[in-house]
């Protein structure tokens, strides 16, 4: 059965807003959650950026949901930190914690005044750090010299059953080469084709685990507020690589968006006021074998979606299921 969750958008919401209103989507009958970690919003309108990792201690403990959160390890995150966080959140709240490990991009990782690499470099920089990141939740001690450097680490806190390390992709090409070492794939809605395409190399090349999805939607009762909303908050976020990658501030995805036309964003996300057009285009996901699917509205305000899906889309979901 597939597991319908609420994505934490720390871009756009306060921290203590985002819990009461995971909390909310809990009891209206979401199934599971998971976070964004980022340092920089992708827009000034969104203005803001907690830190996911303490606001995930807060969310496990505050619910009864699974969560997870997409990280990029390797530059601004060391691997050995990143390997402690996953183990505490394990060993505090066994069997509802994964983490999604990507390259990341400029925005967030350019605050450590490290050059940006090059993509084959990240790739090559994130396989080691997933190495690293194993190795220590397997109990072992850690040294390693290379794009990463880590000295005799251990682990002294650890969870009985390590969490599920998902492999982040967004390309045909990513994702088979997450087949290589992650326990899952997650990725954000694309044409139906792409998808297929995604999940195919994924499995083909022996990728094993489950398949997540982060749905971006914009929802709100009148169709022309559900433009504007997504309009408003979401037109930075409309750039294919390397694009999105390599820009390092808030105010160059504003200056490189202003002149996105509404069309641009309603390619990237799923806008209307029609909640049955929203249950028809996650039924085309459903049909695709996503093992979880995180809903994500794009606008700052969360509860009128959370009160919406909850009562009128999730059921007719589960019923497809």
């Amino acid at each position: 059965m597939t597991v319908f969750g609420f994505h934490a958008s720390h871009e756009q919401i306060h921290p203590a807003r985002l819990l009461e209103a995971v909390v909310h989507a809990e009891r209206a009958g979401f199934d599971a959650a998971m976070s964004s970690d980022h340092f920089s919003p992708w827009s000034a309108r969104q203005g803001h950026s907690g830190f996911a990792w303490s606001w995930l201690g807060a969310a496990l403990q505050a619910t009864n949901l699974s969560f997870g959160v997409v990280n990029a390890p390797g530059q601004r995150y060391h691997p050995a930190i990143i390997a402690q966080a996953i183990g505490t959140l394990g060993a505090m709240y066994p069997g509802r914690f994964w983490a999604a490990l990507g390259t990341g991009e400029a925005s967030n990782e350019h605050i450590t005044g490290d050059g940006w690499p090059r993509k084959d470099v990240r790739a090559a920089r994130l396989r080691e750090c997933v190495d690293v990141i194993r190795a220590l939740l397997a109990g072992e001690e850690v040294s390693h010299d290379g794009l990463v450097r880590v000295d005799r680490a251990k682990l002294w806190t650890r969870p009985d059953q390590p969490p599920a390390l998902i492999g982040a992709a967004v390309s045909v090409a990513t994702a088979r080469w997450c087949a290589e070492w992650a326990d899952g794939l997650i990725t954000v809605n694309a044409p139906v084709d792409h998808l297929r395409r995604m999940i195919d190399a994924y499995r083909d090349a022996g990728g094993r685990g489950p398949l997540h999805l982060q749905a971006h939607l914009s929802w709100a009762p009148d169709q022309a507020e559900a433009e504007a909303v997504a309009y408003d908050q979401w037109r930075s976020n409309v750039f294919a690589p390397p694009v999105c990658w390599d820009l390092e501030l808030a105010e160059h995805f504003d200056v490189v968006s202003a002149d996105v036309p509404l069309e641009k964003v309603t390619s990237s996300v799923n806008v209307s006021a029609d909640l049955g057009r929203h249950v028809g285009w996650l039924e085309e996901y459903l049909a695709l074998g996503f093992d979880q699917i995180a809903l994500h509205h794009v606008g700052q305000e969360q509860r009128a979606f959370i009160d919406a899906f909850g009562a009128e889309v999730l059921p007719k979901l589960r019923t497809a299921a």
